[in-house]
């Protein structure tokens, strides 16, 4: 056995050791203290990159969830009003065939066209006045973006089926189709590129141009080459486009329109009805009829819409959900695990501070051999 007094090697082990449990027990403390496995980078810097993606996407979906529910809130606002404009077609309808019938005289009819008159300027009113978030939506300024057709616009003789807006803007769409397999399409700033392989005889395919937000539909008409330089043109409107996704990606929104319902609009057509006559009381039961169907037409696309917009509320909170889960794997502590490591790390840090006051004393041995 050696004895040293200027370089105390136990005592410097000792201090060494206790130090690291020091450490342990000071990370275990802040682990539990905070409820997380990862406070800092150091700690796991790749899950902790991994974390703040999906908590960026968590938000996002979470953010997408209000969205599709607000969206839902402003399909219901407006088909509230079309159920009432729908009452008023029928309470009309039921004039028109009053009207109709001799058995009531023309002063009759002229109180019944009053009525009448008055509940077309209501129907006027309410579509009007109906809005969300200062946005009217049944007065005809909530129609979506709509494909222009030119001379130069991609069609159906060229083997362009049908042209589906999946949220692109107002503006001019150019088509490149060169010799071979791919497509491309262009606004002047962003060009996509896809293959495409002519579709055979009684068949169709899709290009999805998600990142302008057009998708072309292409039947066995089509032949390589037949599209080059045509043209899209893209009209604005003012319909909803609403993000219900946490990604910028055409399929992560849902966009709709909703048509003119004014009584007197081009919807409906009836400014000119009235049932102040027999005859016109008669020729105004078909004008009612239509405008009836105009009206169950749109309140079965608002109610698929909402349906729609319903799911998918559903699909993101569950999406939000798993994610969180996965997300709570890798950065959350462990609350067993970490009490186990704390009470190892407080024994381990008790039993270096005892043996640390145990090496520091082993020096005084030499005192012995002064003697």
């Amino acid at each position: 056995m050696s004895l040293r007094i200027y370089n105390n090697i136990a005592a410097m082990n000792a201090y060494r050791n206790l130090y690291k449990s020091d450490n342990m027990l000071a990370r275990s403390l802040e682990r539990l203290s905070s409820g997380l496995r990862i406070n800092r980078a150091a700690d796991d810097a790749a899950g902790l990159g991994i974390s703040q993606r999906m908590r960026a996407q968590i938000a996002g979906l979470r953010q997408a969830t209000r969205n599709a529910q607000q969206a839902a809130n402003l399909v219901q606002t407006a088909e509230g009003a079309m159920n009432e404009i729908h009452n008023m077609l029928t309470r009309m309808r039921e004039l028109a065939v009053q009207a109709a019938s001799d058995s009531v005289t023309d002063t009759d009819r002229a109180y019944l066209d009053s009525e009448f008159t008055a509940l077309k300027n209501e129907i006027d009113r309410i579509a009007t006045s109906t809005e969300y978030n200062d946005t009217s939506l049944l007065d005809g300024t909530y129609s979506g973006n709509s494909v222009c057709w030119t001379n130069t616009t991609a069609n159906s003789s060229v083997g362009v089926a049908e042209i589906i807006l999946t949220g692109a803007a107002s503006g001019t769409y150019t088509i490149t189709d060169a010799s071979g397999s791919s497509i491309s399409m262009t606004d002047g700033t962003t060009t996509q590129t896809l293959s495409l392989t002519a579709p055979n005889d009684g068949q169709t395919t899709e290009l999805n141009f998600d990142q302008l937000g057009i998708t072309l539909k292409i039947n066995w008409v089509y032949s390589d080459t037949s599209l080059d330089g045509k043209v899209i043109q893209v009209t604005g409107g003012s319909g909803g486009v609403f993000q219900v996704g946490a990604d910028n990606a055409a399929d992560n929104r849902i966009s709709f329109s909703i048509g003119n319902l004014k009584a007197t609009g081009s919807t409906l057509n009836l400014s000119n009805v009235s049932i102040d006559t027999r005859s016109n009381a008669q020729s105004a039961i078909d004008s009612i009829d239509s405008a009836i169907n105009e009206v169950n037409s749109q309140r079965s696309s608002l109610g698929a819409v909402q349906n729609r917009l319903n799911y998918t509320v559903a699909n993101l909170n569950n999406v939000a959900e798993n994610i969180q889960a996965s997300e709570s794997t890798i950065r959350d502590a462990d609350f067993a695990l970490e009490m186990a490591e704390f009470t190892r790390n407080q024994i381990l840090v008790q039993a270096g501070v005892a043996m640390l006051a145990q090496a520091n004393a082993m020096p005084q041995n030499v005192l012995a051999l002064l003697r």
